[in-house]
């Protein structure tokens, strides 16, 4: 029933425990999905198990939220120009290392924090300290996402804010399929989750080291949901 995204596996050992990621693919998510619940509920409720976690994209979320842009219609400021050249390139993905995604981060934390992340980060790289900038600058700003050729249309040229209350999302969802949810930020470089349900709680290290190696995927694999379940021996 489930099948793993190519160069992933189904299963991973956490702490000598193993788990299955079972990726759920959806058709295409848009700005007219507005009810995040019934959405998810539509793919996952029927093959959901007692013990179960789901695990969302928040990605979706934000697009179901009105928060995706496009690129050529955000109107970078000079210092989202100057800032942006500062951030270093990684292979796979643009983050911040554009003055349109920049903007949309100084929109998201001000312009206070984002300078403040700036002059630390800058102020500990000669030493060899890596990630302060989104230590200070906060997970608001890391989940801006910006184009890629990867992305599925026309969302690859689109930037991405991070969703709004995932605290809240997380549990409005789990509410309604009575199991845990987190809203999660992962990519191929690691993992971060942004919203975790607490009337259906799960351990928060867990549930990261058992996404750290992206089993949603990164390019076009059309699953932006995934079920996490402890594996049978």
């Amino acid at each position: 029933m489930f099948v793993a995204n190519p160069g992933k596996n189904l299963i991973i050992d956490v702490d000598g425990k193993k788990y299955a990621r079972y990726p759920v693919k959806t058709r295409l998510v848009t700005e007219e999905d507005k009810d995040y619940v019934s959405f998810v509920k539509e793919y996952v409720s029927n093959v959901l198990e007692d013990g179960d976690v789901v695990f969302v994209s928040e990605k979706i979320i934000s697009i179901m939220q009105g928060r995706s842009h496009r690129i050529e219609k955000i109107k970078p400021t000079k210092l989202a120009m100057f800032l942006s050249k500062l951030v270093q390139k990684r292979q796979g993905g643009i983050g911040l290392g554009m003055p349109e995604t920049m903007q949309l981060a100084i929109e998201e934390v001000g312009i206070f924090r984002i300078l403040l992340a700036a002059l630390l980060a800058g102020l500990t790289k000669p030493f060899g300290i890596k990630g302060v900038f989104y230590m200070v600058a906060g997970d608001q700003a890391r989940a801006v996402d910006g184009p890629c050729e990867y992305t599925i249309p026309p969302y690859n040229k689109c930037a991405v804010r991070g969703p709004l209350n995932p605290d809240r999302v997380a549990e409005e969802i789990a509410g309604e399929l009575k199991a845990p949810t987190a809203i999660v930020d992962i990519n191929d470089w690691g993992a971060n989750i942004l919203g975790l349900s607490q009337s259906y709680k799960y351990d928060r290290q867990v549930l990261l080291k058992s996404l750290k190696d992206n089993p949603l995927g990164q390019c076009g694999e059309s699953t932006p949901i995934g079920i996490l379940r402890k594996a049978k021996d």
